[in-house]
């Protein structure tokens, strides 16, 4: 149950919604240390670490049936050198022996057929598992905006359904084209002999796109779930822009480990790319949420209500029964 105070729903004075120039106004006014300490606040009383956790496995639960479904599409079109592709990009990205021998196997020995039935129920999986993510998405947003309940059932999912269906496509390609983009392009380079302006013209244009399918997705993702109503998406993209930024660092930090520490392979064994998705659906969960507490937090400020979290039940007591005691030793005096 939460304990993060309720955001109270603001507009302008002349009724229009909040927008980006708004929420750069208050971080002026306010400052960026107290909005992201405020922000950290809200996260934690709001169960937000509970909540990423959650999100996190539902993440990794869709995750590995797409790649499934990704080495079904290759081998259902008969393609080896885009098979090589996939399996190339997949074994970068997630360490862990024998990965790449293992996907570049399971393509060229399957048969046409069975590369169909890996693509159909490896969506159908991951389909199911994003949209209990999603549902999880609304949870996680109502309680750090201090609502206590979500939408009923069927609303609450099929909503994530539909979120599911517009945003599936914007998310998957902004994260392959930031987390596994670098891959994808020395596979194209291996495979299909990218020249080096190509390649280079690729790494500098795949960050910038995207940045601004992760962005525009998570913004529209803060827009429909909380069960409020929500200001314009240029004030939600602030609080994106924060989850985005925080993910790809954490991705980032997590592979320069892995690649310094030498050791994240032997440990873990042919675990060690189901561990690095758990660390980093982990980070990641927690990053979105962050971003939601900021988004949440600014409104707070709007409203007057800088206090990220409801009041200990026990302090005022005590401060009342202080008060009390003092008052009457001064009358008895």
């Amino acid at each position: 149950m939460t304990t993060a105070r309720l955001v109270p729903v603001t507009v302008e004075m002349d009724g229009d919604e909040l927008d980006a120039e708004d929420a750069w106004h208050l971080a002026r006014k306010h400052g960026l240390r107290s909005i992201a300490v405020g922000a950290f606040v809200r996260f934690r009383f709001g169960d937000g670490f509970t909540n990423s956790r959650a999100l996190a496995l539902q993440t990794c639960l869709a995750v590995v049936p797409f790649l499934v479904a990704v080495t079904g599409l290759s081998a259902d079109i008969d393609d080896r050198r885009w098979a090589s592709v996939v399996a190339r990009t997949v074994a970068a990205v997630a360490p862990g022996g024998g990965t790449e021998d293992a996907l570049t196997g399971a393509v060229s020995g399957g048969s046409e057929r069975t590369g169909e039935v890996a693509l159909v129920l490896g969506l159908l999986l991951a389909l199911v598992s994003m949209t209990t993510a999603m549902a999880q998405v609304e949870r996680g947003s109502n309680r750090i905006y201090g609502i206590r309940r979500d939408r009923k059932a069927v609303y609450k999912y099929g909503r994530s359904a539909v979120l599911t269906a517009i945003l599936a496509v914007p998310v998957g390609v902004g994260f392959a084209l930031l987390v596994a983009g670098g891959a994808f392009g020395d596979a194209m380079v291996a495979e299909y002999g990218w020249t080096s302006g190509t390649h280079r013209t690729w790494e500098v244009l795949r960050w910038p796109a995207g940045l601004v399918l992760l962005v525009t997705a998570i913004a529209v993702l803060l827009d429909h779930s909380p069960r409020r109503r929500q200001p314009a998406l240029s004030w939600l993209a602030l609080g994106a822009a924060v989850s985005v930024t925080l993910s790809v660092l954490a991705a980032a930090g997590l592979s320069l480990y892995v690649k310094v520490s030498g050791s994240f392979d032997s440990t873990y064994g042919p675990l060690a790319g189901i561990v690095a998705l758990l660390v980093w659906s982990l980070m990641s969960a927690v990053s979105f949420f962050y971003g939601v507490a900021v988004c949440a937090q600014l409104e707070a400020l709007r409203a007057d209500e800088p206090d990220p979290a409801e009041p200990d039940p026990g302090r005022p007591h005590q401060r009342a029964v202080s008060n009390t005691r003092s008052v009457s030793g001064g009358m008895g005096s």
